[in-house]
């Protein structure tokens, strides 16, 4: 009897081992699978690392070059800026510049860039542009908007679209003549103004460019202007008659002063690009040093984790 339960005994030990073995050689690949998941993992987030450090660095590469590319084009913009001037600073001691000139109709010309990555200039302007005509806003007044520059325009048709009369595109892609400031204040001409204001940023440093308003009447408002505080009566005019020269003189100094708001900007532009691109290129470093110290420590980890398993397994099969 006692033999007839020991051979039963173990026949039924021999049935559940043979269940087991089939659930258990079921479990080995899962394990392994695991294993070379956690290892595909950690070569992956080391291959993310990589990629991004590569993907920084070009980064880098490209905003110094722009950053030379813009102090480039800043030095000789800052030379015809200083020759603009020579034109725009006479007519500004002849005339003045009034400020606080009243009128009906007024026409404002924000002057922006075309392109991007030039810091806060052109946002600067918007905001002036909309700060002067909450300023001059009344029942009786009249505001229209015409805008030198894309970016300018992309801000302003957000809130003041119904405003915006005409806008002036691609002024920066080659170098602008006074021919052509002229052509676009012929253009600023058709409108019928009493007041026009030029919003720009002008250019003092490589650092500093402070947001500027000039303002520019119409012959009829500069010849009110004249009469009320005897502003041609100490010269003698020879020629044209008066009103004539008025005209010439109010067309001649909206065309100059815009001519000089133009080289204005474009330098103070560069000059702001110049900066953002520096800010850019040392803020890639600095990531650029992070991810290689993370890239570092990444595979530092792994390396050490792999000599451990190495060594308990050299350690396990010496037991």
């Amino acid at each position: 009897m006692l033999r007839r339960a020991g051979h039963s005994l173990g026949s039924r030990l021999c049935q559940r081992q043979g269940q087991l073995e089939p659930a258990v050689q079921g479990l080995k690949p899962s394990f392994a699978v695991a294993e070379e998941a956690v290892e595909g993992a950690r070569d992956a987030s080391t291959l993310l690392v990589k990629q991004r450090m590569k993907s920084v660095a070009n980064i880098g590469k490209i905003t110094k070059a722009m950053k030379m590319v813009a102090a480039s084009k800043m030095r000789s913009a800052q030379v015809n800026t200083m020759n603009s001037r020579g034109i725009a600073e006479p007519l500004l001691k002849l005339l003045g510049d009034l400020p606080d000139a009243q009128g009906k109709k007024n026409v404002y010309v924000p002057i922006t860039s075309d392109k991007g990555l030039c810091g806060g200039i052109n946002t600067t302007v918007c905001k002036y542009t909309r700060a002067s005509i909450k300023a001059e806003d009344g029942e009786d007044k009249e505001h229209s908007i015409v805008v030198l520059g894309e970016k300018g325009r992309s801000q302003l048709q957000r809130d003041l679209r119904a405003s915006i009369h005409s806008t002036v595109a691609d002024t920066g892609k080659v170098r602008v003549t006074f021919a052509q400031a002229a052509a676009i204040a012929d253009g600023i001409n058709t409108t019928e103004f009493d007041v026009a204001r030029l919003i720009f940023n002008r250019f003092h440093s490589a650092i500093s460019y402070k947001p500027t308003i000039a303002t520019v009447l119409s012959p009829d408002s500069l010849e009110k202007e004249a009469e009320a505080g005897g502003l041609l009566d100490q010269y003698e005019i020879e020629g044209p008659d008066r009103a004539e020269l008025l005209q010439n003189l109010s067309e001649f100094n909206l065309a100059s002063t815009l001519y000089n708001a133009l080289m204005e900007n474009n330098c103070s532009e560069q000059a702001s690009r110049m900066a953002a691109m520096e800010s850019s290129t040392k803020n890639a470093e600095e990531m650029l040093g992070k991810l290689t110290l993370t890239y570092n420590r990444t595979r530092q980890a792994t390396i050490t984790t792999e000599l451990i398993e190495i060594i308990s397994g050299a350690t396990a099969l010496a037991g």
